[in-house]
């Protein structure tokens, strides 16, 4: 059982004062959760900063125990258990320092399409925040129709942003604050069945885990980080959803804010990160699709290629981005990452290259343009 990444995953969650950027670190230094425990005693010469309170936290028989009975009701229930190993974890969450290490799943999409947003804002919406969603979305699937709506089947804007995507045929996925053992709240489990057949429903909590408060901070960042953008659509002056902006801010995705009337409490935090310039005001999805270069579907991607003996000291992996703008046009940043399987920060080094060569243009809202 030590050598199943994913137990091991598991098991790495429940060792004590690890936490998520210690246990991704561990992975990511030791190649995977398996070889973490597998090398356990030998971490502090292998991984430089390891301390022995952290190779005495991982030597936990009960971490296993636990982690085998979390993978029985996987297997039972048909869910899947997803390990920053797998190929099908979302490629954007991964980049982020703080990525869960172990992520469980029911439903059918794909995390990694070329278009991802996630749709948050207050629990008490109201019908301007309600109107917005549907009008958004109805709009953006004619152009767009690919696109994953992430939200967290909350009360308010939440439900309403993932109701219609339903209605607009949109792939869909609620990340819980709690195991996948219960639906919170429980009038929202219609929409969360019927979410099943096209998205479905995402977290990094175990069976048996309430919906405590802390759990739903923790929850935003799942939100903001597998997200090419974040849409605040109301929001009072605190709350989860500006959270979930500046994670978002954090992870260098975009954010966007739909404004309100200043007398109007529900629109207050909105109205704040626009005019604070953490988020860029929209108003439709003509807006957000401007903003953020995607073609609208049917438009035609260029078909010419660069010529590519113009740039004779371009690296491996520059070609390969010049190859992807050349094959589908102007890209955002977060798509170009996925497309090319490049972590991000080296991905904006490699375009700060290219566009100092003169072989790509940044545009507005992380999009890059390749010059002919």
């Amino acid at each position: 059982m030590k050598n199943d990444e994913r137990i091991c995953s598991i098991a790495l969650t429940l060792c004590p004062g690890i936490g998520h950027i210690g246990a991704k670190r561990l992975i990511d230094g030791m190649g995977s959760a398996a070889e973490v425990f597998c090398q356990r005693k030998e971490l502090p010469e292998l991984l430089p900063g390891v301390s022995p309170a952290v190779v005495a936290a991982l030597d936990n028989p009960a971490a296993f125990l636990r982690a085998e009975h979390e993978m029985e009701f996987v297997e039972k229930n048909r869910l899947s258990c997803l390990t920053l190993k797998d190929e099908s974890y979302p490629s954007r969450l991964r980049e982020c320092e703080d990525a869960p290490v172990v992520l469980f799943f029911k439903g059918n999409t794909d995390f990694n399409r070329l278009r991802v947003i996630d749709m948050v804002g207050t629990r008490n919406a109201t019908e301007y925040g309600k109107q917005f969603c549907a009008d958004f979305l109805r709009d953006l699937s004619a152009s767009c129709p690919d696109v994953l709506v992430v939200s967290g089947l909350a009360y308010g804007i939440d439900i309403h942003s993932h109701r219609a995507a339903l209605a607009n045929h949109l792939s869909t996925v609620a990340v819980l604050a709690h195991g996948l053992d219960r639906i919170y709240p429980y009038v929202h489990r219609k929409t969360a069945i019927d979410m099943l057949e096209n998205g479905g429903l995402l977290t990094e909590f175990l069976t048996e885990t309430n919906p405590d408060r802390h759990n739903f901070v923790s929850r935003n960042r799942i939100v903001a980080g597998m997200s090419d953008a974040t849409i605040v659509v109301e929001s009072a002056d605190k709350g989860g959803s500006l959270i979930t902006a500046d994670l978002a801010v954090g992870y260098h995705r975009d954010c966007f804010a739909v404004p309100g009337r200043i007398s109007d409490a529900s629109s207050r935090g909105c109205n704040l990160l626009i005019r604070d310039n953490k988020a860029a005001l929209i108003q439709s999805a003509e807006d957000f699709i401007e903003a953020m270069g995607w073609n609208p579907a049917g438009e035609p991607v260029k078909p010419e290629g660069i010529q590519r003996d113009l740039f004779p000291e371009l690296s491996e992996d520059e070609e390969c981005i010049v190859g992807i703008l050349t094959r589908q046009g102007d890209l955002h940043v977060n798509a170009l990452v996925v497309e090319a399987d490049i972590p991000v920060n080296r991905m904006t080094g490699l375009l700060f290259e290219l566009e100092m060569k003169g072989v790509v243009r940044a545009m507005v809202g992380g999009v890059y343009h390749l010059l002919m």
